[in-house]
C-alpha cells in the first residue's frame, strides 16, 4: 500500500504500544474487548491548521444492536499525529472519550499544524491499536500548488465488491470527495455478490450495523487511509428517494428514521462538531477551501429537496407538470451558494453536490424525456444557480456529481445553445449496477440528442483530477468488472479544462 507501508504501519503500532497510555488505568484495558478496531481510521474536512481524525471502537462490529460489541460506557482513546511514516516525530498527541451515545465513535477535531503538510496519525485503548492512516492539511490562503483530487459515489454492497476504492487509494490523493450513497438501506435480496447483514435499515441500530458492515470491507477502509475525505450523503444513506421530509413510502415513523439515519451517518464519518444532527436537521452543506487554487462547495439536496409530483425517471410527459417554485437546495443554501460565487477568489470552484446539473434528454427507447430526480425537474432552482454564477468573479466553475452510476462529461450553459459558462464531471458507482457493459448502443442514443454531453460510459469506478492554476485534468478511471474481486483499473477517458476556458478538451 503506497499511501501507507505495511512495513511503517507495523513499526509505529509497535512505537505506539511502547508508550505510557495516557489517562488508562489498567482496570479499564483489562475489561476492554480484544479487537477494537476493526472498522479502520479516516480523516476529513481539511483546513490549513488541521483535519478531523475519526475511529470507531467495534469488537464485534455485526452485532445486531448496533453497539458493535462494546460495554455500556465510555472509554479512553489515545491518539498522535507524526510528520514521518514510521512515528518517530509526534508532533501532537492526546486522549478523546468515546461514549456509547456516539456508537463509541471518536472525532478528534485538530488545530496548531502546519499547512500544506502530510501528517500520520493512529489510536490505541484497551491495549490495541488501530492501523495508521495518512492525512494532510490544506495549503495556506495564497497557495497556488496543485492537488490531486478522486471523487466516487455509490458503493452497494450488495451489487459488487469495491476494488475501485482500493485503486482510489492507490493514487495518492491529496483529497478524496464521496457524493453520496455511501451505504445502501435495503435488506438481504437475492442474487447479490455479497449480502447485507440484517433488515433495511429503520432504526439506530440497522443503521449503525449496516455501516459497520461497510465499514469493515478493506478496500473501503485503504480509500479511508490515505488521504483527508468531504463527503455528503445522497438519498439512500436514509431512503431510496427520499426528500426533505417526504419518503418515498408513506410510513407514519419517518421523521424518527430520518433522525437515525443522520446520526449514525455523522457517528461514522470524519466531521467536525458542527455536523451533530439536532433531531432530523443536520448542517451538511459548507465550503472547504484549498489554498487559492480551489474553493470546495459541498452542497445538499436532499434535506431541503421539494418533491416533485412527477416522480418516474425519463418520462415524456413529466416536463409540463414540474412545479416551477420546487428545490433543490431551499432558499437558504441557494442563497449561500450564489453569495459563495460572489466572494470567490479562487482560481477552480468545485461544486461538489449529488444529481446531473448539466441534464440529459432521452427520445428513443424506454427511457424517453428528463429526469426529474436531477436539476431537469427544478429548472428555477438551476437557473437562479446559472444567473448568480454569471453575474459574480467565479472564474473557473466545475460541478462534480454521483447518483447516476455512469460516468459522464458535460459542458453547462445559461440556456440551450448560449455561451458556455461551467462544466460538470460525473462519476460513476464504485460498485451499484454491476459490471456495466460495453456503452457504445447507449453513447449512440445519448450524444447526438444532448450536444453539450462529451462522454458516456456505464463501466463501475471514480473520477480522478489533476488540479493545477493552468488546468483542471479529469481521468475517468473504470474496473471491467466489480462481481468478484481483483479487477484492474484503466483510464475509459480523459479530459482537460484550460483555465478560463468552459470547455472539455
Amino acid at each position: 500500500m503506497p499511501y501507507v507501508s505495511r512495513r511503517a504501519v507495523l513499526k509505529g503500532a509497535a512505537g505506539l504500544a511502547a508508550l505510557p497510555l495516557l489517562g488508562c488505568s489498567p482496570q479499564v484495558r483489562t475489561q476492554l474487548p480484544a479487537n477494537l478496531f476493526t472498522l479502520g481510521v479516516a480523516s476529513g474536512e481539511p483546513a490549513a491548521d488541521g483535519v478531523v481524525l475519526w475511529t470507531r471502537l467495534a469488537p464485534d462490529p455485526l452485532a445486531d444492536d448496533g453497539l458493535g460489541g462494546m460495554p455500556a460506557r465510555a472509554v479512553d482513546v489515545e491518539w498522535e499525529v507524526a510528520d514521518n511514516e514510521a512515528f518517530t516525530r509526534i508532533v501532537q498527541r492526546g486522549v478523546v472519550t468515546a461514549t456509547p451515545e456516539f456508537a463509541h465513535s471518536v472525532h478528534v477535531e485538530l488545530s496548531g499544524l502546519n499547512p500544506g503538510a502530510e501528517y500520520f496519525y493512529r489510536f490505541r485503548t484497551g491495549g490495541d491499536i488501530s492501523a495508521a492512516g495518512r492525512t494532510r492539511t490544506a495549503p495556506d490562503a495564497a497557495s497556488l500548488a496543485p492537488m490531486t483530487m478522486c471523487f466516487a459515489s455509490c458503493s452497494h454492497f450488495e451489487q459488487g465488491w469495491f476494488t475501485a476504492y482500493r485503486h482510489l487509494a492507490e493514487e495518492n490523493p491529496d483529497l478524496v470527495l464521496q457524493l453520496g450513497d455511501y451505504q445502501y438501506e435495503y435488506g438481504p435480496r437475492d442474487g447479490g455478490v455479497r449480502a447485507h447483514i440484517g433488515p433495511e435499515t429503520v432504526t439506530l441500530a440497522n443503521y449503525r450495523q449496516r455501516y459497520a458492515q461497510y465499514k469493515s470491507d478493506p478496500d473501503l477502509q485503504a480509500a479511508h487511509a490515505a488521504a483527508p475525505w468531504l463527503v455528503v450523503f445522497d438519498d439512500h444513506e436514509l431512503q431510496n428517494n427520499w426528500a426533505d421530509e417526504i419518503p418515498e413510502k408513506p410510513q407514519p415513523d419517518f421523521r424518527a428514521r430520518r433522525a437515525a439515519a443522520l446520526q449514525a451517518y455523522y457517528e461514522n464519518m470524519p466531521l467536525r462538531s458542527a455536523a451533530i444532527p439536532r433531531g432530523i436537521d443536520m448542517q451538511l452543506y459548507r465550503r472547504v477551501g484549498w489554498g487559492q487554487l480551489a474553493t470546495f462547495h459541498m452542497l445538499d439536496t436532499r434535506q431541503y429537496r421539494t418533491d416533485q409530483p412527477c416522480g418516474d425517471k425519463f418520462r415524456a410527459d413529466c416536463a409540463g407538470r414540474f412545479d416551477p417554485s420546487a428545490t433543490l437546495t431551499g432558499a437558504e443554501q441557494e442563497r449561500w451558494l450564489i453569495n459563495g460565487f460572489r466572494e470567490s477568489r479562487a482560481r477552480w470552484d468545485l461544486l461538489g453536490q449529488q444529481v446531473f446539473f448539466a441534464g440529459v434528454e432521452l427520445k428513443e427507447g424506454p427511457a424517453t424525456g428528463v429526469n426529474p430526480d436531477a436539476w431537469d425537474g427544478y429548472v428555477a432552482n438551476r437557473d437562479r444557480i446559472i444567473a448568480g454564477l454569471v453575474a459574480s468573479p467565479v472564474r473557473n466553475a466545475v460541478v462534480l456529481t454521483g447518483d447516476v452510476h455512469s460516468h459522464w462529461a458535460a459542458e453547462i450553459s445559461q440556456r440551450p445553445g448560449g455561451r458556455r459558462i461551467a462544466t460538470e464531471l460525473v462519476t460513476t458507482s464504485i460498485s451499484s449496477g454491476g459490471d456495466g457493459g460495453d456503452t457504445r448502443e447507449d453513447t449512440a442514443a445519448i450524444l447526438p440528442e444532448n450536444p453539450h454531453v462529451k462522454y458516456f460510459s456505464n463501466r463501475r469506478g471514480y473520477v480522478r483530477t489533476r488540479i493545477t492554476p493552468e488546468q483542471v485534468t479529469a481521468d475517468f478511471r473504470t474496473v471491467p468488472y466489480v462481481t468478484r474481486p481483483g479487477a484492474p483499473v484503466q483510464t475509459g477517458k480523459s479530459f482537460v479544462i484550460p483555465d478560463g476556458v468552459p470547455q472539455l478538451t
